[in-house]
């Protein structure tokens, strides 16, 4: 399950494998027909070591993750199964006899009396191995060769899941339609007859690995998994260990999403691990969490659930959203209209009723809408009750949300009877939609700088049938921002129809560089139910550092934000650090150095004039290997692109000098060509700003 090996040794595993390997190639033949017993129902919950603890755990801290799941209200929530990765076995993992064999030196009693330990608190356990033969250096422990004794062991030591991985079999270059299916069908047979949840776990991708047939790869799964586990990997790991990315989310999703119609009680298709505090922020990984609960996906916690905060322990634990995920229909979302930076997944629950769910992958927050006949179904009265808040409101067919940046909301959507419910009202976000005189692009976070005055509007709308009554709207920013209403409040909202509050906001010319949100306060009057009140946030909004002043180094000016598809941007080095930026055999002392896709923006408050540099692909890909190494680099400025590479490989770098007059806002963009981020060590060669 290692990912890094795609980014790292991959290349090593496609021309040394086969060399190294203890066993040939499994030729590709009719495997023996497996039928799978439906052991989970619905999804299985869990936790597992390898995000949390990586590959340093031991007896004790298994036993305390335990202790945790039961004291902390997990396991009461479902999340039942304590599973080893990859790290419990020995050094020499095989005895004489051929048995697996656990490091002596993590759990010195074996494994059997921790299995019993865990059953004692209620629990399950699940262990690990590979699909392939062990080959040193290439992956950590490997089940080839051994099938049945790998498990008719397991199964004598009480475990209850096998998680198995595929790092060897690429190694080797096996088939993994047989290899899985031959392991499936040793569990099937194991001596002790003992149900085990077989989680088919095959992360290799292209090309986030280096290019392999589709056959070995897991977008392949699909094909053959949900007739012989309970459970099949859809793509790579969600991320690396205490690095995950909301992007890295968003890819496994939509690699999880393609094949929904397989989905069934008893096999589910597996995005991997929920990442909670592992690099994601709290929106971010609630977003992971609705997503994954409405893609009938297994919920397996890779943190080390005993430093979890209360709140993120509570949203784990959230009774409405689990529902979802372990609604009896089995059912995967899949996605209602276009794809794009907004969207709308739905998802039929087993009494009829639909979960939907508004997808907000942009950087700056949305109001998103759809209807209950675009989510399948008919009337003229819906209940909407938002899975996170608890709140019921009553629609007469508009779905609609203000969602953050990075956000989702999630409705549990059905037919309304009796009497009229609160009408659902969706309080828009505060959206800024001048600096100034300047209009500002849609889907990005506004960038502002003191002294600057704000044109801000409000909308907000009525989906009800009923109208709303003296409805109030106040905005607030930052310290010392001042705000003035331009617009006079509505006696009524009608049922259907919306209002616009609009504001000038003015900041201080002192404002400090950071971020800071712009709050808008909704006030009403429902019929029957009294005042209600609703709180929306535009955040972030940056406030800006300083422009550059003179012949400015870029990469050594502050940055707004700067992202990179692996790792960190590296300022005067190649991504990854310890190298110089050096572009077919020239060094240059500064610059920028990312992997694709990348985003650096700089504040430059229309006071510069030009920039210029070089951009290419490092020398430093040749260490990795001859595959991956496209990008293409963009130079934008104020949503406008005023520079464009097209395809740069590693031979070929590109100058470019660019007028900046009148650029408030400038982005440096990587996209990775078309190919994947696969070995796209992309640099901004001296990027210099004439300012």
């Amino acid at each position: 399950m290692r990912r890094f090996l795609g980014g790292l040794i991959a290349a090593a595993l496609v021309a040394g494998a086969v060399a190294t390997a203890t066993t040939p190639a499994v030729a590709a033949q009719a495997p023996a027909k497996v039928t799978t017993p439906v052991l989970s129902p619905t999804p299985y919950m869990g936790w597992n070591t390898y995000y949390g603890l990586g590959g340093d755990f031991t007896e004790d801290s298994i036993k305390s993750v335990a202790d945790s799941l039961v004291s902390r209200g997990l396991a009461k929530a479902g999340y039942d199964i304590v599973w080893l990765d990859g790290g419990w076995q020995a050094d020499q993992s095989r005895s004489a006899a051929g048995d697996l064999v656990a490091n002596p030196a993590k759990f010195p009693n074996g494994l059997k009396p921790l299995v019993d330990y865990i059953h004692s608190k209620g629990l399950k356990a699940g262990i690990y191995t590979d699909a392939g033969p062990y080959i040193p250096g290439k992956c950590g422990l490997g089940s080839g060769g051994y099938y049945q004794k790998d498990a008719d062991q397991f199964a004598a030591w009480g475990f209850d899941a096998v998680k198995v991985d595929y790092l060897c079999g690429i190694a080797a270059n096996l088939d993994p339609k047989t290899v899985f299916t031959e392991f499936a069908q040793a569990l099937r047979n194991n001596a002790s007859h003992r149900p085990m949840i077989f989680n088919l776990c095959n992360p290799v991708t292209s090309p986030d690995w280096g290019n392999y047939p589709e056959s070995q790869q897991s977008i392949n799964s699909w094909t053959y998994a949900p007739g012989i586990a309970q459970s099949w990997r859809t793509y790579t790991d969600v991320g690396f260990q205490g690095d995950i990315k909301f992007k890295d989310v968003l890819r496994n999703y939509d690699a999880n999403a393609r094949h929904p119609e397989v989905v069934k009680p008893g096999a589910f298709s597996d995005p991997d691990y929920l990442a909670p505090e592992l690099g994601m922020s709290d929106e971010e990984f609630r977003s992971q969490l609705t997503l994954w609960a409405v893609a009938a996906a297994p919920l397996v916690v890779g943190s080390d659930v005993r430093k979890l905060s209360a709140s993120t322990v509570s949203m784990l634990t959230d009774p409405d959203v689990l529902a979802i995920n372990q609604d009896k229909a089995a059912v995967q979302a899949v996605r209602v209209g276009a794809a794009g930076t907004t969207e709308t997944w739905v998802k039929r629950l087993a009494d009829g009723s639909r979960a939907v769910v508004l997808l907000n992958r942009g950087d700056s927050a949305k109001t998103i809408t759809t209807t209950a006949k675009a989510a399948g179904l008919n009337g003229a009265r819906f209940t909407l009750k938002n899975a996170w808040t608890n709140k019921v409101t009553e629609s007469a067919g508009t779905i609609s949300a203000a969602v953050p940046a990075h956000g989702t909301a999630l409705f549990r959507v059905a037919p309304a009877y009796g009497l009229p419910g609160v009408s659902h009202v969706t309080a828009g976000i505060p959206q800024v939609t001048k600096v100034g005189t300047d209009t500002q692009p849609e889907g990005a976070a506004p960038v502002v700088a003191g002294g600057d005055e704000l044109t801000v509007q409000v909308n907000v709308r009525n989906d009800g049938l009923l109208p709303v009554l003296k409805p109030v709207v106040t905005v607030a920013g930052g310290t010392g921002w001042t705000v003035k209403s331009l617009s006079k409040a509505p006696a009524l909202i009608a049922g259907g129809k919306q209002a616009t509050f609009a504001f000038t906001v003015k900041l201080p010319a002192t404002a400090a560089p950071g971020t800071a949100s712009l709050t808008a306060a909704t006030s009403y009057e429902a019929i029957g139910y009294g005042v209600q009140k609703q709180s929306t946030v535009l955040s972030p909004v940056v406030v800006a550092p300083v422009p550059p002043k003179g012949t400015t180094q870029l990469s050594h000016h502050q940055w707004i934000t700067a992202t990179s598809g692996w790792m960190t941007p590296a300022i005067d080095e190649s991504v990854g650090g310890g190298n110089p930026i050096k572009l077919t055999g020239t060094t240059y002392a500064t610059g920028l150095g990312v992997a694709s896709p990348s985003l650096v923006r700089y504040y430059l408050g229309k006071s510069c004039s030009r920039l210029t540099g070089t951009v290419g692909i490092d020398d430093v890909v040749g260490n990795v290997g001859p595959d991956g190494g496209t990008s293409t680099f963009q130079v934008v400025g104020d949503g406008k692109v005023l520079f464009d590479s097209g395809l740069v490989d590693r031979f070929t770098p590109k100058p470019f000098d660019v007028d900046l007059t009148g650029v408030r806002v400038l982005d440096l963009v990587v996209g990775d060509a078309g190919d994947g981020g696969y070995n796209d060590r992309a640099d901004w060669a001296a990027p210099t700003a004439t300012c």
